[in-house]
């Protein structure tokens, strides 16, 4: 066990340092450990570049920034898909999108509502850059600031000053929505997979679809307590009849849909047809998740060890209150 220097110890007797500050300084010997990530552009098709995030948890060595964001080169600026966990972050991410074109950013677009996908946003509002989401989207934003903030402090630390939550003022209505900006066409639709109002964006020219966190590759998706596995189902299926020659997961490479159906589609309909059966069946709990603890074709994601079983629980108690 480390143990806390004599001044630390004072200091916290004294009621100096709060709690959240002891903690994250306990942590950044790890963090620190940890290579530092930059951001960088990879060509998808055409004029549409994703920018992959790690696959680990948020820290100061990745800013935050470990979901995927994309952008489309237009005309006469950028399209940026999600503007990262802070205004520290969204920085880095116009320094990937500066080494493929000097045009600047002028419309920022939320797939979704958790931190990393729009916290950046004042960043870029203040350049000039307009924000557009669909309705639902900003509604959980302005519900979850606060305690996005709160929580996003304690692995990002001092990279969060600066940082001002700000909801877009384009806002599109739900469930879909046909956008075009400077000559590009879009298919906007809500999902509610991972989070309540979380999206997808469909570049119909390009065929390329950005999922927000409706899809996972590389590692295993997580089941929060707002997600929505059957809302997820769903949402899956209208992405199969989209049938996108390119898929930009939330989380993973850049992929296609097969992949994106073995890991993310095959994942959902497993919770819902093995596990949610077995809660609609009134079957013991332990025992369902027990039998189902190691389906061999999610062993190799990462992140699988930590979140299935955990997954499956949030599901069976779902569908144990919602048959």
């Amino acid at each position: 066990m480390r143990i806390v220097s004599k001044r630390w110890g004072a200091w916290l007797k004294r009621g100096q340092v709060s709690c959240w500050v002891a903690l994250y300084a306990w942590a950044l010997p790890v963090m620190g450990a940890e290579p530092v990530y930059v951001p960088e552009a990879v060509q998808v098709k055409d004029n549409v570049y994703a920018i992959v995030g790690p696959l680990g948890q948020r820290s100061t060595a990745n800013a935050g920034l470990n979901a995927n964001y994309g952008f489309v080169v237009t005309d006469h600026g950028v399209i940026l898909i999600d503007s990262g966990a802070s205004a520290h972050s969204a920085a880095l991410l116009e320094k990937a999108v500066r080494s493929v074109t000097p045009k600047p950013i002028r419309w920022v677009l939320n797939t979704g509502s958790q931190d990393h996908r729009w916290l950046g946003n004042a960043y870029f509002a203040q350049k000039g850059a307009q924000l557009q989401a669909m309705a639902n989207t900003v509604k959980t934003q302005r519900a979850m600031a606060a305690q996005q903030l709160t929580g996003l402090q304690r692995f990002v630390g001092t990279q969060l000053q600066g940082t001002v939550p700000q909801q877009a003022e384009t806002v599109h209505g739900a469930p879909e929505k046909t956008v075009v900006i400077d000559g590009v066409s879009l298919q906007w639709i809500e999902t509610n997979a991972h989070y309540p109002g979380d999206t997808l964006i469909h570049l119909t020219q390009q065929s390329v679809t950005f999922t927000g966190d409706l899809v996972y590759v590389d590692r295993l998706l997580g089941v929060l307590p707002q997600s929505n596995v059957r809302k997820a189902q769903t949402a899956f299926e209208r992405l199969k009849v989209l049938q996108p020659q390119h898929v930009v997961p939330g989380h993973g490479r850049v992929t296609d849909l097969a992949q994106a159906s073995r890991e993310t589609g095959d994942y959902y309909a497993f919770l819902i047809d093995k596990v949610g059966a077995a809660a609609r069946n009134m079957d013991p709990m332990g025992e369902t998740l027990n039998q189902w603890a190691k389906p061999a074709q999610f062993m190799h994601l990462q992140n699988f060890e930590e979140l299935h079983r955990a997954n499956m629980n949030r599901v069976f108690v779902d569908f144990e209150a919602n048959p």
